[in-house]
């Protein structure tokens, strides 16, 4: 009832809403790369290997743009690899399909784990997890052989097995990664979660990590917001681990509050924010803005990334954390913002 009321009395003072978020839209509609998108609808249509080849291949040395290609077509080859079986049969020792299948097992061993913590988790799914991570990181070495010296790609996926496999390792794999792409976010957002205090690290380390990316990271870049990413692990882990209540929620927003905290997040968003971006795949760190604004009550801020986001919106894990459910937070956040409703 209250909820209708204030919809109404928005649409009469505020003007017509922006149309309503969709989380289960077509996928083409979430992808910005048009050369990407359309190779995606003929692999689909067509079920030929040699497009995705191609179009990682047309990427060349744009490392970053490569890696989100090849992500893409791991995806579909994990669906259904039909046509990614004709590839490997084709041309086994093409550095691409031995990359893809590096991501299919690592992606595989995510889910054998599962997303609960250590105290849900079987020793079923443990055992699978790092068998298919050990897997994982085999292939990522046969990946690295075959693939140009200068890509940081098998690196980074051997980065990603170290969840379970050879994470002895990291700070090796990590330091070749860099070498080969400084400021590749994939890359720094894995050492970031590795090194905080939920795996292999400490919330000193994490944030060490975090912030030396930032710093190094030209303006506009993604990897400029880490440490926002960071401030989230942080409080994740300390007020709102296995714990969705009310009384943790509002534990977060007082941490978000903080004056230390807004200073220094706020000092990364308008690093980011002063240059055009150097990518066209945000959606994961406006989803990491607009939840920050809300925790700290900006209402005006929220709605610009809001409407960056647009309509056709990806499920992001951060929501979930501070508000019990991913579409519960996301949508209940965006109503606040186009001003419907409190948080």
């Amino acid at each position: 009832m209250f909820f209708l009321a204030r919809y109404v009395i928005r649409r009469v003072i505020g003007g017509p809403l922006p149309p309503t978020p969709e989380f289960d839209a077509d996928v083409d509609l979430m992808i910005k790369d048009a050369v990407l998108r359309e190779a995606r609808a003929r692999l689909l249509r067509d079920g030929d290997w040699r497009v995705a080849k191609q179009t990682i291949e047309a990427a060349g040395t744009d490392w970053a743009l490569r890696s989100y290609r090849l992500g893409v077509f791991a995806g579909l080859a994990s669906a259904d690899d039909t046509w990614f079986d004709g590839w490997m049969r084709a041309e086994p020792a093409d550095p691409s399909a031995a990359l893809i299948w590096a991501q299919v097992l690592g992606g595989r061993a995510g889910e054998a784990r599962g997303g609960a913590s250590a105290a849900k988790t079987s020793r079923e799914q443990f055992d699978s997890f790092h068998t298919l991570s050990e897997k994982a990181a085999e292939a990522s070495v046969r990946a690295r052989e075959l693939a140009d010296p200068g890509d940081p790609g098998p690196w980074i996926e051997l980065m990603s097995s170290c969840f379970s496999a050879r994470a002895g390792q990291l700070n090796e794999f990590y330091a070749e990664a860099r070498r080969r792409d400084p400021h590749n976010f994939a890359m720094h957002e894995i050492a970031v979660v590795l090194t905080c205090a939920k795996w292999y690290g400490s919330h000193e380390r994490m944030f060490a990590v975090a912030h030396a990316a930032a710093e190094a990271a030209p303006p506009g870049h993604k990897s400029t917001l880490l440490p926002l990413w960071a401030h989230f692990e942080y409080a994740m882990r300390e007020f709102a681990w296995e714990d969705r209540s009310k009384q943790a929620q509002k534990a977060v927003r007082k941490y978000f509050r903080k004056s230390e905290v807004q200073r220094d997040v706020d000092g990364w968003i308008a690093k980011f924010r002063s240059a055009p971006p150097t990518s066209e795949q945000l959606s994961q760190v406006r989803h990491w803005m607009a939840v920050y604004y809300c925790l700290t009550g900006r209402r005006k801020d929220a709605k610009i990334v809001f409407d960056e986001l647009g309509q056709y919106v990806a499920r992001a894990n951060e929501w979930g954390w501070f508000y019990g459910d991913m579409e519960y937070g996301y949508l209940k956040n965006w109503w606040w913002a186009n001003g419907v409703g409190g948080v």
